[in-house]
């Protein structure tokens, strides 16, 4: 169903292709043309409709669109068909692409062509280097898993989600997406657990269809998703002169500009055509895998942009913003420009998220979660809100530590994301709706209005049930919940593995309930009656975590802690929560993870937390030492050599004294922090990442902080052609 949708989308988008091409004096693309293009890179459905046997197509399917087991027969045929595919299409090599738990993707490339044994080669794929590959597993993240010596790991092909071409300039390889596991089965990777997510909450799903009497024809529910992708895009030139920028992605000094996103200038504004150029190109790389985007925007801060692609099955959406990610990076040096996916690479204007746009569907294309026009009255809706409502209170700290990161601690709680108390944001018709709930079974049904513009020039339109909150970390968007805590960097796996199994969990119990208060054959009014009276019950115990107003306002930090929510500021307040009893239950109970499993992953999470800031609080020291402080004395040089030619000729400089002797004194409190940081900074011989963790929080980020306070007001007073790095105003706002 998205596939289809997102070929309308690319065919629609030919006027944009076509206005590059007529610039580089190429023929327009006609519409034919771009649905040819769509996903020509991707071994979707529909090749293998073309290239497989009809049966062998038909079982895959099975596993494709129902979940169920992949028939072990039917590989090697695969394995022909996308090995004919691929070297059609100029493959030499093939890999499985997995993501291990370093956050980002891995391959290993081997190649497609083989001795025939006469003399010449033949390209071949066989069953067994589809299914299964064995990379080596030692000097990847274990969080504890795996010891060094113990090497052995092995990918797994998942057949979900759509091999596809990765091209470069002289080669192309076939990328198959997989799993990563050890030895001993355990989960190596962010995948895994994402796979196993899904299945849990499709079960419970199906518990509740069925309740209602509505399973037929439908055999999986799938949990979809929308990651919007915002990022920072700076002249590659200015990025190669920051060396903050080239080893953290971010700035670690820099004074704010005069100009910054006071004037809301830029969101949404006209596209500079250099950036307008490399995003076509993005699209169009996409385009051919397969890759659904639907959306390109200025986002608020100068020098920040958003891609967004259509809804899609969880794990086929994860692999895609994977593979979005890679293609900002590796397409923007083409065009002059480096991409930065930091979730706050700039002080001062607003940092980068994903917004993770979540949703429940079956396999048959309907959406769980659209109220449509009978909201009051569906009750199969209100109990899915009302599952997600129960599991975002119960879970809201397992929600808070599934996006903990040390780059997200910069950006949660600033003015473009929301704080670290997680709350739901419902809007005003569904919050009546859950109000009027609680007191008495809903009634009264809601008639869709319009809004009149006041111009006989233009039409109505048409009024949606509730505003927007942008400020919510967890907001009901129409037909979906917004998740917008997530950072630009990370990938979109973990916080959906957390996402569907605290709603699997919360689907289960009112089920279980559902089930033992109507009986095998309930009558509709027996049925009207225990949804209602469940449906109370789980209001009442959970209405606690709505709130609808602004959460950036001290008046909701204080009315959080009156409703007893948690507020878990950072990541080293966040993080070892995943190790508490209820989440180790929780993932076990629904298979989705080990007790050592998640155990391996706070260790990564924390150990993660602390490497980061140490190279954060190394590259500072080298900056200051090598860059910032001769560049300041040098300053200081030309200061004093005025002074003493001024008083030499017996004119009075008393204010320029004061200048320098101020000058001077900041540079000496500069001076000072640095040593302060570099000492602490060297005290890293820390066995467990969590003691590392709180230690770099409490220590390391305050000095961080004081030097970069000092080292920008340094900035600000250095003359220009002094300083030694290109300033928030060139790199913001040269395009």
């Amino acid at each position: 169903m998205t596939i289809d949708y997102a070929r309308h989308d690319a065919i629609a988008a030919a006027t944009d292709w076509n206005a590059q091409r007529s610039a580089n004096g190429q023929k327009p693309v006609t519409n034919r043309q771009i649905d040819q293009i769509f996903g020509r890179d991707s071994f979707n459905q529909r090749v293998m409709r073309q290239r497989l046997p009809k049966d062998v197509y038909q079982r895959l399917m099975l596993t494709i669109e129902q979940g169920k087991e992949l028939d072990d027969e039917i590989a090697g045929v695969v394995a022909t068909a996308m090995k004919d595919w691929a070297v059609e299409n100029g493959a030499t090599h093939y890999t499985h692409w997995f993501q291990p738990l370093t956050g980002q993707t891995a391959e290993k490339h081997d190649s497609l062509i083989v001795p025939d044994g006469r003399g010449g080669i033949v390209f071949e794929l066989s069953r067994n280097a589809l299914v299964q590959g064995e990379p080596d597993a030692s000097s990847f993240p274990s969080g504890g898993l795996r010891a060094t010596f113990e090497a052995r790991g092995y990918t797994a092909w998942d057949p979900t989600s759509p091999a596809f071409l990765m091209r470069s300039d002289n080669s192309v390889t076939l990328c198959i997406p997989t799993v990563f596991v050890s030895w001993t089965g355990e989960a190596l990777d962010k995948k895994t657990p994402l796979l196993r997510s899904m299945d849990a909450i499709s079960e419970q799903a199906m518990r509740i269809l069925r309740i209602f009497g509505n399973d037929g024809g439908i055999d999986r529910i799938n949990t979809t998703v929308g990651p919007e992708q915002e990022f920072f895009l700076v002249d590659r030139n200015l990025y190669y002169s920051r060396p903050d920028l080239v080893t953290c992605d971010r700035t670690l000094f820099g004074a704010k500009p005069p100009k910054g996103q006071q004037l809301d200038d830029h969101y949404f504004g006209s596209i500079p055509p250099r950036v307008l150029a490399f995003m076509t190109e993005v699209e169009q790389e996409l385009y051919r895998i397969g890759v659904p985007l639907k959306t390109r925007h200025n986002e608020v801060a100068p020098g920040q942009y958003e891609i967004a692609p259509l809804f899609e099955t969880s794990n086929v959406a994860v692999d895609h913003q994977m593979i979005l990610m890679e293609a900002l990076h590796r397409i923007a040096p083409r065009y002059g420009l480096h991409a930065i996916l930091h979730e706050k690479p700039f002080s001062g204007v607003n940092g980068s998220g994903k917004h993770n746009n979540w949703s429940l569907s079956t396999n048959t294309g309907v959406n769980l979660l659209d109220p449509k026009d009978e909201t009051y009255t569906n009750m199969q809706f209100l109990v899915f809100l009302c599952a997600v409502i129960r599991a975002v209170h119960l879970h809201g700290d397992l929600l808070r530590a599934s996006i903990a990161s040390a780059g997200n601690d910069h950006r949660l709680g600033a003015n473009e994301a929301p704080p670290a108390i997680i709350s739901i944001f419902l809007g005003d018709m569904l919050t009546d709706m859950v109000e009027e709930i609680e007191r008495t079974m809903a009634r009264k049904k809601i008639k869709k209005t319009t809004l009149d513009l006041g111009a006989t020039t233009l039409p109505n339109i048409p009024r949606d049930s509730g505003d927007r909150n942008r400020t919510s970390p967890f907001a009901f968007t129409g037909n979906k919940f917004e998740f917008r805590a997530p950072g630009a960097s990370a990938t979109a796996a973990w916080p959906n593995t957390v996402i569907n199994t605290i709603v699997a969990e919360s689907l289960d119990f009112l089920a279980t309930e559902l089930e033992k208060a109507v009986g095998k054959k309930p009558t509709q009014s027996k049925l009207e009656t225990s949804v209602q009276s469940l449906l109370k019950k789980v209001i009442a115990e959970h209405k606690r975590i709505i709130f609808n107003g602004d959460n950036y306002s001290d008046e909701w930090l204080e009315e959080a802690a009156r409703r007893g929510l948690p507020n878990l500021k950072d990541s080293v307040e966040a993080l070892p929560l995943l190790r508490s009893k209820k989440a180790i239950n929780l993932f076990k109970r629904y298979e989705v993870l080990t007790k050592a499993e998640l155990e391996s992953r706070v260790n990564i999470f924390q150990e993660k937390y602390a490497i980061q800031l140490q190279i954060e609080a190394e590259q500072m020291v080298l900056i200051a030492r090598q860059q910032i402080l001769p560049a300041c004395l040098e300053h200081q040089q030309r200061m004093a050599d005025a002074v003493r030619s001024t008083e030499t000729v017996g004119v009075d400089c008393t204010n320029l004294r004061v200048a320098l002797e101020d000058y001077a004194a900041q540079l000496d409190k500069f001076s000072n922090t640095l040593e302060q940081l570099n000492g602490a900074a060297d005290i890293n011989d820390f066995t467990d990442p969590g003691k590392h963790a709180k230690y770099m929080r409490d220590k390391i980020v305050p000095l961080m902080n004081d030097l970069r306070e000092l080292g920008d007001e340094l900035e600000t007073r250095t003359a220009s052609d002094v300083w030694p790095l290109p300033t928030y105003r060139e790199l913001l706002f040269i395009k």
